[in-house]
């Protein structure tokens, strides 16, 4: 019996290719700070621009989903911008306000000034206007009707006056500067019409409660459409998240993408709220303008100041945010690998 020979070198069949011997290099942790947060930014950065591609590409659903952003944004905050115009109005406000101070009927123009000295320094006051009792006696003449028959009498029966203008339209304190202002000396009586004061301070708080439950139903609203949004984004992407997860993608991995998604529609229907708000403003302004100038006031509606633009675009970002993050943490345990 023959002895079997061993090569002492694998056979190598007859032409095949030569194989080239390759070393496996492990890959080596990232040991640095640095290092780590070069990583973090390259996966941040990847995450953003697939988002961008993918909005990209689906134009028209991406700007109906910023436009009913958009939308709801505007209306709360062009609200709160025309509530906030009207403290132009503060001076026609307090022209309206003002407590009429009456004197004594014996007191002599040295005491009127002496008064109207006095009421100018304290710190609540703007204005102090004192009327004689020949300008009372003109103005009363002339708004009467009664000027013949006030000119038969044998002496003026009306005292000096002053009116005061407030320096802040409050219920309380404008209380407490006419009963500092009617113990005052020469003074006779001082008189003050609250009840428009009362029904201009309830309109404006109706105002802003309105303004902040309409805002809370509109951010809910939001939240559900931004979810919802994302949560097709996240059904069209199952089997893809699916295989991320079996590789052992974390689940901070998967979400990254779908957080950035929704900070752009947020981002995407701020810019197109804010940009609404003013052309809305800027068109309104005009006849607003037009109907002031016939009532001899120069007021004029407010555009959106830049903090307050930036304010609503952080805000829509932020909403984004939250209805991705409520969004995919819902779903996230139903895209387990099977």
């Amino acid at each position: 019996m023959s002895k079997q020979i061993v090569p002492d070198q694998p056979g190598v069949r007859v032409g095949a290719t030569p194989k080239n011997t390759t070393e496996f290099t492990p890959v080596k942790e990232p040991d640095t700070f640095w290092q780590l947060l070069r990583i973090g930014l390259t996966n941040h950065k990847a995450s953003i621009i697939d988002s961008v591609q993918r909005l990209i590409r689906q134009p028209l659903g991406s700007f109906f989903t910023w436009l009913v952003i958009a939308v709801a944004l505007s209306l709360p905050m062009g609200l709160s911008l025309l509530l906030d115009s009207t403290d132009q109005l503060d001076g026609s406000w307090q022209q309206a306000a003002e407590i009429s101070v009456f004197m004594d009927i014996k007191a002599t123009e040295t005491q009127a000034q002496e008064l109207v000295e006095q009421i100018e320094k304290l710190s609540a006051v703007v204005e102090v206007n004192l009327i004689s009792p020949q300008q009372a006696l003109q103005e009363f003449q002339a708004l009467s009707g009664l000027g013949n028959a006030l000119t038969e009498l044998p002496s003026n029966p009306l005292p000096y006056s002053l009116l005061i203008t407030p320096q802040k339209i409050d219920k309380e304190a404008l209380e407490d500067l006419k009963q500092q202002l009617a113990t005052m000396p020469y003074v006779e009586i001082a008189q003050l019409d609250m009840q428009w004061v009362e029904r201009l301070s309830a309109m404006l708080r109706v105002g802003k409660h309105f303004i902040f439950g309409l805002a809370l139903l509109l951010i809910a609203a939001l939240l559900l459409v931004i979810g919802n949004t994302i949560r097709l984004h996240i059904e069209n992407r199952r089997t893809e998240i699916e295989v991320i997860k079996l590789v052992g993608g974390t689940d901070g991995y998967v979400r990254r993408p779908f957080l950035y998604m929704g900070m752009l529609y947020g981002l995407g229907g701020g810019l197109l709220a804010w940009l609404i708000l003013s052309v809305i403003l800027s068109t309104l302004n005009n006849s607003v303008t037009e109907l002031a100038q016939l009532y001899g006031s120069d007021f004029s509606l407010q555009g959106v100041p830049l903090i307050d633009g930036i304010s609503l675009v952080f805000g829509a970002m932020m909403l984004g945010y939250i209805g991705a993050w409520l969004a995919v943490s819902r779903h996230l345990r139903e895209l387990a690998p099977r």
